[in-house]
């Protein structure tokens, strides 16, 4: 008997898969995506597409090949291949009987719950209407860039997806074959690790972003981390491998598993889990940490021993441990400058160093999830 549920996967190509390290998009990259995205549903599974490329296919058609733009210009080539990238996605499907959607994304869309909930339920209808949703940042009106601000690369638009719409799995292609315990570039004995359970641990080993793309591994881990979180299992490979996608799909080991975590997660977490900010927050102490990842309490100000980046009243921010790992994101009831000023201090005197108060809390707890923090070493040996 077939089950009822189907699952939900989400495949994200970078630049550099589909343009092949050349300068344009490369016809027979995305044949082959489409092909195996059409034999999972087929099977009875939904697919979304997260897809860079439009800059690039921008670039190739006024013939801006090789020149490095300013955020307005690429503003401008993305208009122009967005265009052209949908109509390629869209004119490959219908070989197949299907039908692609565009779907552009900002941070600003999803920022708000209301947002959120609205990009969500539009998507979640396009795969029940058993429509291709091919997703990628708005960078037409995503001048959040100058500040910062936007998503900066689409492994975190990815995440944020997964999270979006439950997903099952997400599927990491790029031209790297996986995660490697050191810079396989520059390490001759840097090994793929198979499985790995805590994508915080491996930032350091992670290389440098690409010239065509904005991501990078540290990226894709970071991506790995919010949508395992999340409940999705993920997988980061090389999208030239053979019928890469069915394989991961029907359950074979390529590249590296980040398993999704087994906590079930309420849809607050998922939005506060899915990656709305830039790395702003503020750091803890120790026992901030206990409390927080042991005891369930609210973020205090007593405990906060620093403040990273911008960030305002309401905005969705991370939690550092002292050695500087992220345990968790909430809500701010209080602004960066604000946080700054009375980081350390009891919360009966927050008025006194403000001259009005939000609350005793920083975070509070019903506005805050944990972020995983299995055990620091990657496990080459586990099973799927």
């Amino acid at each position: 008997m077939t089950d009822p549920t189907p699952r939900r996967i989400i495949c994200k190509l970078g630049t550099n898969l589909l343009t092949a390290g050349g300068d344009h998009l490369e016809p027979s990259v995305m044949e082959a995506v489409v092909q195996q995205v059409a034999a999972l549903l087929e099977a009875g599974d939904q697919v979304a597409i997260v897809t860079s490329g439009a800059v690039t296919a921008g670039r190739a058609r006024v013939g801006a090949r090789g020149v490095r733009s300013s955020v307005g210009a690429r503003q401008a080539l993305a208009a122009i291949g967005q265009a052209q990238l949908v109509q390629r996605y869209d004119s490959l499907l219908q070989r197949y009987g299907l039908t692609a959607a565009q779907a552009l994304i900002t941070r600003g869309d999803v920022t708000q719950r209301r947002g959120y909930l609205n990009v969500r339920n539009t998507l979640l209808r396009l795969l029940q209407f058993r429509v291709v949703p091919i997703i990628n940042e708005n960078d037409v009106v995503a001048d959040e860039e100058l500040r910062g601000g936007a998503f900066g690369e689409n492994d975190s638009l990815s995440a944020l997806v997964a999270n979006l719409i439950d997903a099952d799995l997400l599927i990491l292609l790029s031209d790297v074959e996986g995660v490697y315990t050191s810079d396989p570039r520059v390490h001759d004995d840097a090994s793929l690790v198979s499985v790995l359970r805590n994508p915080a641990s491996m930032l350091d080993a992670a290389g440098a972003v690409g010239e065509r793309s904005r991501g990078g591994m540290r990226a894709k881990l970071q991506a790995a981390q919010r949508a395992a979180a999340g409940g999705a299992d993920v997988v980061i490979a090389s999208g030239h491998e053979p019928n890469v996608i069915s394989r991961i799909a029907g359950g074979e080991r390529i590249g590296t598993l980040i398993p999704a975590d087994a906590t079930v997660r309420d849809s607050r977490e998922r939005w506060l889990l899915a990656g709305l900010h830039d790395g702003a927050g503020v750091d803890l102490d120790a026992g901030a940490v206990h409390a927080l990842t042991q005891q369930g309490k609210s973020l205090l100000p007593a405990g906060i021993s620093g403040v990273r980046g911008s960030f305002e009243r309401g905005d969705v921010i991370q939690l550092y441990d002292p050695a500087g790992v992220a345990v968790a994101v909430g809500i701010s009831n209080y602004s960066a400058d604000e946080t700054a000023r009375i980081r350390g201090k009891r919360s009966s005197d927050i008025l006194a160093a403000l001259g009005y108060n939000y609350g005793s809390a920083v975070v509070h707890r019903n506005n805050l999830a944990l972020l995983p923090q299995p055990d620091a070493q990657p496990d080459e040996d586990s099973d799927r």
